[in-house]
């Protein structure tokens, strides 16, 4: 018998290959960090010994959910503008209580609420664009979170930086501080076109090309947004972007509402990147983005929540089904996103996006152990006859049992380990009655 670090026992288990392949009564054996052994629960046990077993026996057992573009301090303005257009509510809301209010103690406590969040429904990586992101690092690396991090980058001051230079030296710092990381990942990521100015998404480029690590940023999320780059920089968004070098494997575009088969050639032929955004696309009316088109053009295409303030939780489930029925009625076709290519642009794709398919979103041997239970124990869970259908239609954040990350289990039983939650709550909700105070003395 080989002794492992853990061995979870029993349930269904959806490895989330290529051939889509359930084992119906499995085991998976973990050594560290890595998944040793997955398959039929008999083999698993007659060839591997644990002190520490779990038992997933009426469960589902998964990769753990990837929610692909997310700016995770702004929990602490979770509903402060509703019901605006996106421009009005990021420049005449968003940007004026970001700048009276943001600082470190608000990154590090927000996103340290938005990990607690994000464990709790099953997410165990993100990837996160906003302001004083060491400290967003600091809050996913006590969370025990795998991540992928970049300070915002814009043309004008942040409550950060006060210069594009700034900016660019504040990443490469977290580039070189945390260049060894097993959990934090550091990435570039320029704003959007309409934010930043070509020299500066040039400069980005290029600190981005040295690291050898992804190059992020909003785009084309409205009509207007789109009209507008396009009388500002005398052609499309995608074209302009494609003649500064900016198009390639390792660029990742958050939105994308507004592509058209044009920019849909442009991005599959460079291999460029998508995180579709459902939620936060519809509550502010930005439009359906063309994900069929995308996917079917051969589109790497991930699933994120976008930001607390626009969406307004962090739930990858609800997002999951969102993204499936949208898209059916938007084009009053039923067949269209199917569950199971739902769940892996939540898994999968969403680790393909990242560049790390080879390391998450599947459960094979060699890949790490980030590992999701749920509880089919439950009246709106019963019966199952098809466990794709049941994780997009039905499943919700709450029924996430246990998970694990990197082979550490971080919630088991739905208790967090790595959070004191109730201690997170309470600065959060010091921070918002702050935050409260600086909007009553600027209500527009």
């Amino acid at each position: 018998m080989i002794e492992v670090d853990r061995i979870i026992s029993g349930g269904r288990i959806i490895l989330m290959d290529e051939k889509g392949t359930t084992i119906q009564e499995g085991a998976i054996a973990i050594g560290g960090e890595e998944i040793i052994d997955v398959g039929e629960r008999e083999v698993i046990i007659g060839h591997y010994v644990s002190k520490e077993v779990i038992d997933a026996h009426g469960c589902l057992v998964m990769p753990g959910l990837i929610n692909g573009h997310t700016h995770a301090a702004m929990t602490c303005f979770r509903g402060i503008a509703d019901d605006r257009e996106l421009l009005d509510w990021l420049n005449n809301y968003i940007f004026p209580a970001e700048a009276k209010n943001v600082n470190k103690e608000l990154a590090y406590w927000g996103s340290l609420l938005a990990c607690a969040e994000m464990i709790k429904s099953g997410t165990t990586t993100f990837c996160d664009m906003y302001i004083f992101e060491d400290e967003t690092a600091r809050a996913a690396k006590q969370a025990g979170m795998r991540c992928f991090l970049g300070e915002v980058l814009f043309d004008f001051p942040s409550p950060n930086v006060k210069t594009p230079a700034e900016g660019l030296a504040y990443t490469r710092m977290l580039l070189e501080k945390w260049a060894d990381d097993t959990l934090v990942n550091i990435i570039v990521e320029p704003h959007a076109l309409y934010t930043c100015s070509p020299s500066l998404l040039i400069d980005a480029k290029t600190l981005a090309d040295s690291y050898n690590v992804p190059f992020a940023a909003h785009l084309l999320e409205t009509r207007s947004e789109t009209e507008q780059l396009h009388r500002k920089l005398g052609k499309k968004a995608v074209s302009f972007l494609k003649d500064i070098g900016c198009l390639n494997e390792r660029l990742i575009a958050f939105h994308c509402v507004c592509m058209d088969e044009e920019d849909i050639r442009l991005f599959a032929d460079h291999g460029c990147k998508v995180v579709h955004n459902p939620e936060s696309n519809m509550k502010l009316a930005s439009g359906v983005a063309p994900v069929p088109d995308m996917i079917k053009a051969g589109i790497v295409v991930g699933l994120g929540t976008d930001g607390c303030a626009s969406n307004n939780n962090l739930d990858m489930f609800q997002e999951m089904d969102t993204t499936a029925k949208l898209h059916k009625v938007a084009r009053l076709d039923p067949t269209l996103m199917d569950a199971q290519t739902v769940i892996r642009m939540a898994t999968c794709k969403g680790a393909g996006v990242l560049g790390v398919e080879d390391l998450v979103g599947c459960l094979q041997v060699g890949m790490k152990a980030d590992i999701i239970i749920i509880n089919l124990h439950k009246p709106h869970l019963t019966p199952m006859y098809n466990e794709f259908s049941h994780l997009v239609y039905t499943v919700g954040g709450a029924d996430v049992d246990t998970a694990l990350i990197n082979g550490k289990v971080v919630m088991q039983n739905r208790r967090l380990l790595t959070i004191d939650e109730e201690r997170v709550m309470e600065k959060v909700r010091e921070i918002a009655a702050r935050v409260k105070r600086s909007l009553d003395l600027n209500r527009k």
